[in-house]
């Protein structure tokens, strides 16, 4: 295991920055993953952890040993990093056998003879790949192709091991077995892992800790419950996968909960806030389509009638597009709570009486202009999976 430490880390392309003075320190046998949309710098960051690409200025120190510092001039290959890299393509050689691509890392160390077999055997046999060694390496599933990448990276056991986004290329089903191997690999072997991807839900299940990225600068970093239920801006909510993000002011306080009357509207939310709020100021507050109910009674706490613009089943619920007093609200109704309450499901143009639960809902921050609030692709899939 080995504990990596960034100061000041900058990289420019001409007159671009991809990144921002960044500082993050991540400890030893962490499980940290970096986690952001396409360009927020993810991958830049994790390029220049691995030595292949060279930051513009800063310092990256591995253990005890520098590998960059631009102040000195130190820039120490990848090569001699000690860390091992699993890529998106997996990057095998086609004309080598599994075992020759598993042994690759061994040939650079000097390791030979039996001592480099008992190696190969061992890593193969813990990605569930024993009896295909000498199998060609083109000649296996995507799945498998990935298990050889985690074998080859494991072999020379590396005190980190980066990953840039290695399971986009699977489907949803082997995408979650692959990734339950991967933490379960990163146990057993004691790594300090690096992980990417800008899948939210893939995030919070492998990582100890999350940094969430945007336009080359940390967001947010925490555990993954505290990005889960608390994010903290506007742009980490609705990356998380809060689908409501409405703007509006606050109008009262109770200790930690503030209420927030939506902009241009009579509906009040009692939120979560969790710092200091004054009376008047102009929050968002968030929730997700889960934390929204039916109420069969009246006078209920952060009650609000709406008409179901859109009803769409998703199997043990129902996503539901709501108009509120001219606020879209985006809900998810359990089937087992229709059932429960003697429903049927919503149709279009139906009004009913909804809740929001207060413990659900958040106070966040909007942006401070060098983030915009988020990326159009981002709102395009949250509004998709909502609707």
């Amino acid at each position: 295991m080995t504990e990596v430490r960034v100061a000041g880390l900058t990289k420019t392309y001409g007159s671009k920055s991809a990144l921002h003075g960044l500082d993050v320190t991540i400890h030893s046998g962490e499980f940290v993953t970096l986690l952001g949309p396409s360009g927020c710098g993810k991958t830049t960051t994790l390029r220049c952890l691995a030595g292949l690409e060279h930051p513009t200025t800063g310092m990256i120190t591995m253990g005890d040993r520098a590998v960059v510092d631009t102040s000195r001039g130190v820039f120490v290959p990848p090569e001699k990093r000690h860390v091992g890299m699993v890529f998106q393509s997996y990057a095998l050689w086609p004309h080598m056998s599994v075992k020759e691509n598993v042994a690759y890392p061994l040939r650079v160390q000097g390791m030979r003879g039996s001592e480099r077999n008992a190696r190969i055997a061992e890593v193969l046999e813990a990605v569930g790949l024993g009896e295909f060694g000498d199998r060609p390496a083109t000649a296996l599933s995507g799945g498998q192709q990935q298990r050889v990448a985690l074998a080859r990276a494991l072999a020379a056991r590396p005190g980190i091991i980066f990953y840039d986004e290695p399971l986009s290329n699977l489907d949803t089903k082997l995408r979650y077995a692959m990734g339950q191997q991967v933490r379960a690999l990163h146990d057993r072997y004691e790594t300090t892992s690096v992980y990417v991807t800008h899948d939210q839900e893939e995030a919070i299940t492998l990582s100890d800790r999350i940094i969430v990225m945007n336009h080359g600068r940390i967001v947010q970093d925490g555990a993954p419950a505290e990005l889960y239920d608390r994010p903290r801006t506007a742009y980490v909510a609705d990356f998380m996968g809060f689908a409501n993000v409405l703007g509006g002011e606050i109008v009262g306080s109770h200790g930690e909960l503030v209420d927030v009357r939506l902009a241009d509207g009579p509906l009040v939310i009692t939120a979560q806030a969790g710092a200091d709020r004054k009376i008047g100021a102009a929050v968002q507050v968030a929730f997700r389509s889960s934390h929204v109910h039916l109420e069969p009674a009246t006078g209920a706490p952060n009650a609000f009638r709406g008409v179901v613009a859109r009803s769409t089943f998703v199997g043990s619920a129902i996503n539901l597009l709501l108009d509120a007093a001219g606020q879209k609200i985006r809900a998810r109704i359990e089937r087992s709570d229709l059932e429960r309450l003697g429903l049927g499901a919503p149709v279009a143009g139906e009004e009913l009486t909804f809740t929001v639960r207060s413990s659900g809902a958040v106070v966040v921050d909007a942006e401070d202009g060098r983030a915009p609030y988020a990326t159009e692709a981002v709102r395009t899939v949250n509004a998709l999976s909502a609707a």
